[in-house]
């Protein structure tokens, strides 16, 4: 199936936005994953928007798939979040096939048949966990694997466990013996990701399908490519909450008769907030270069800097504007409070604030 006569990607996200919107309350009062918004975007080829052309895919640029998923967030945090985990993975394959070093079926597989993708990277970053054992042909493996955005509906599990010294990164059929979906998301915000907790008992995973074989505990190169591609991806959800929440709170601001005089002053800072969110997005979309970079640590480094900062600003914005509406802004009814909800799960992409500053500080104390 070729998609690339689709409509421009942020105009897709227009459209299926408005009818998501409409839907986003009940997602999250509900606990319930976004299906019907994902079966929506199935029929417009979403999933294999960034897929190459010659590929059977909709051709869009890294940046046309960041701006895309900026705007559906801003009527469905949830949707926009899920998809930006496959988009990520699409993405890491697309830079490897513009490298030259594969993945060709993956994506001609995606395009033929719109296959959602499923990631457990975050949760596994360099150590990775459960077991793995040899087996005739393979490995048996299990591992609990947590934060599995999508998998309520997922195709392919995108996943690693470590064997003896190593990590091993490895697809798995969603509906392979032994994988289960725990059913088990229960959170505070981002509630309609479906981001369960994948069991995988004794599931068999053939020699062929290993992916990737790197020393556990130990950076590797691989993560230079993924946080590059993938950081701007999943931040630009979270900008894009971030907007919405500034668009609302000066809104609501201006219909007032009367205003605080702090009000103009927290104003000025959640835009101040604001503009260092969307600078710093650009800039990891300038590193990313449409793919076009080598993976280096220095981009790694660069990458991770730069989405804390713009975890914190983006938090900071929202933070910011529910004091501008002030009490109001509890109420689910106006639309802020989710907001505030969702935003949250900016920290704790990787990596984590903690972790990455002393990760850059490691780097920066290099020879």
């Amino acid at each position: 199936m070729n998609y690339s006569n689709t409509p421009q990607w942020t105009e897709v996200a227009h459209s299926l936005g408005r009818e998501f919107a409409a839907r986003a309350a009940t997602h999250d009062e509900e606990d319930t994953f976004v299906i019907d918004n994902y079966a929506a975007l199935k029929e417009r080829g979403v999933f294999s928007a960034a897929v190459p052309q010659e590929l059977g895919g909709g051709g869009a640029s890294h940046p046309e798939i960041s701006d895309m998923l900026r705007v559906l967030a801003q009527y469905c945090g949830s949707t926009a979040l899920a998809l930006s985990m496959h988009q990520h993975l699409i993405a890491a394959t697309v830079w490897k096939y513009r490298h030259g070093q594969g993945g060709e079926p993956l994506l001609k597989k995606v395009a033929e048949s719109q296959l959602v993708l499923v990631s457990t990277g975050a949760g596994d970053w360099l150590e990775s966990n459960g077991s793995m054992s040899k087996a005739d042909g393979g490995y048996v493996v299990s591992a609990q694997k947590h934060f599995a955005s999508q998998s309520a509906i997922g195709d392919m599990l995108v996943t690693s466990a470590p064997f003896m010294d190593e990590v091993l990164h490895f697809p798995v059929p969603m509906n392979a013996p032994g994988v289960t979906v725990m059913n088990n998301w229960r959170a505070l915000g981002m509630r309609g990701t479906g981001s369960h907790t994948v069991k995988l008992e004794n599931v068999f995973v053939p020699e062929a399908a290993i992916a990737l074989r790197r020393p556990r505990g130990s950076y590797h190169p691989v993560w230079n490519v993924v946080l590059t591609v993938a950081m701007p991806l999943i931040m630009s959800v979270y900008v894009g909450i971030a907007q919405k929440a500034a668009e609302l709170s000066v809104s609501h601001t201006r219909r007032k008769k009367t205003r605080k005089p702090q009000v103009p002053s927290l104003i000025g800072a959640m835009n101040n907030d604001l503009v260092a969110a969307e600078i710093q997005l650009n800039d990891m979309l300038r590193i990313a270069n449409n793919y076009e970079f080598e993976a280096i640590d220095r981009n790694g480094h660069d990458i991770l800097a730069r989405k804390t900062n713009i975890a914190n600003a983006a938090i900071g914005v929202v933070t910011k504007a529910m004091e501008i509406v002030g009490g109001e802004g509890l109420y689910r009814d106006f639309g802020l409070e989710r907001l505030f909800r969702d935003i949250q799960g900016a920290r704790y992409h990787p990596l984590p604030e903690a972790e990455q500053v002393k990760f850059s500080g490691e780097y920066l104390l290099r020879d």
